[in-house]
């Protein structure tokens, strides 16, 4: 794997879980906001979910990838696979046919399982790297 692939990993990972928290946070504080303003109920009309997958799931898929062929842990792929759909089916299907609390369900479980697996994803290739004799001042 050339150089920019390797500095790319960690920033991808990063990312991506910020982009999970993201999504815990409109999922999570989105209903509190509505209760507290009557105002802002207008816009849960809206259905964001959609949009941030087209964003989310790439990244996703780029960091996972970039990250298993470097440690080559095919839990990683397995979790990040289960994540992420959760996070299509809470946001698309079940969105339209069970409700905003099924759909919250499926979203926040699969943001949270995305999450902890980039997380894990980042940890493993840094780890293979430095077992790899990769010279990094971090590797420890």
């Amino acid at each position: 794997m050339d150089n920019s692939a390797r500095k790319n990993l960690p920033v991808l990972d990063r990312v991506a879980v910020l982009l999970s928290g993201i999504c815990l946070l409109h999922c999570l504080a989105l209903p509190f906001l509505l209760l507290a303003l009557p105002v802002l109920n207008e816009l849960a009309s809206d259905h964001l979910h959609a949009q941030m997958l087209l964003v989310a799931i790439p990244i996703s898929v780029i960091a996972l990838a970039l990250g298993f062929r470097r440690h080559e842990n095919p839990y990683v792929i397995a979790f990040g696979t289960l994540g992420m759909a959760l996070l299509v089916i809470g946001g698309t299907v079940v969105h339209s046919r069970y409700g905003l609390a099924a759909d919250r369900t499926f979203s926040v479980s699969g943001a949270l399982v995305l999450a902890v697996t980039h997380y894990f994803n980042s940890r493993l290739a840094h780890y293979s790297s430095c077992r790899g004799g990769i010279s990094h001042d971090a590797c420890s």
